[in-house]
């Protein structure tokens, strides 16, 4: 069944969510930081390994790094237009719309964490090509993978920063999924390596995602107005 890849993947992250719910009333201030910081190192790493992997080649003996101008300009265009729309404002006024309906404490992390789990599990290869393969031949095993990987990290994020994890299942369900239902329409434009640089530049911004946790009470980083640095790949292979 196409699609059924996505309804897994959203109910891993609402069970993982509600399983760190529960916990969370068991589990000390302290101890919350100390998760929370060990799922930035996780995730920076996680970011770093994949980034690496498209960066570094072996040429004639010799390490070598290919694509830096390409994230370079990636993340220089996209951050200029989201800074203008300021993507990051709007993500954070769904999630402020989202707090008040569910009557969240407007000192909790509501917010932060809604926008923070959003960008760590819809921004990845796993979510693009999982989706793309579901939608393509219906084989949805790498999504259901990547349901395991989301439902543990909501389980965490949500024992450290609360209900706004759960909200994150909502635009998982909606990116994936048209995707998925997309796959048969953009399959033919899809080359192996504008999917290659399409994930290059999203593990650059789950690198900095991984920085804005680890570091959160030092730096905080917009990571949510440079996710048009995506679209630049995309640009870049229809052009040249």
């Amino acid at each position: 069944m196409i699609g059924l890849g996505t309804i897994a993947n959203t109910l891993a992250v609402l069970i993982g969510g509600g399983i760190g719910l529960f916990l969370k009333k068991g589990i000390k201030k302290s101890l919350q930081d100390s998760l929370l910081q060990a799922m930035g190192i996780a995730v920076l790493f996680i970011g770093i390994g994949g980034t690496l992997a498209q960066m570094l080649v072996f040429k004639d003996g010799h390490l070598e790094t290919t694509g830096t101008m390409l994230m370079i300009f990636s993340l220089l265009i996209g951050t200029l237009i989201g800074e203008i729309i300021n993507i990051e404002a709007k993500l954070e006024q769904l999630g402020e719309v989202a707090r008040k309906i569910f009557h969240a404490d407007e000192s909790s992390k509501f917010v932060d964490a809604f926008v923070t789990v959003t960008l760590v599990i819809c921004i990845g290869a796993m979510a693009i090509i999982g989706a793309l393969q579901d939608g393509l031949s219906g084989d949805y095993s790498l999504l259901l993978t990547k349901a395991v990987l989301d439902g543990v990290i909501c389980m965490v994020f949500a024992s450290t920063m609360g209900a706004g994890v759960l909200l994150a299942a909502l635009p998982l369900f909606i990116y994936q999924g048209l995707i998925t239902l997309g796959a048969g329409f953009i399959a033919p434009y899809l080359t192996q390596a504008l999917i290659n640089d399409i994930c290059y530049i999203g593990n650059v911004l789950i690198t900095i995602i991984g920085i804005n946790l680890t570091f959160a009470n030092i730096i905080h980083i917009r990571v949510g107005n440079m996710l048009l640095a995506l679209i630049v790949p995309v640009i870049y292979h229809i052009f040249i």
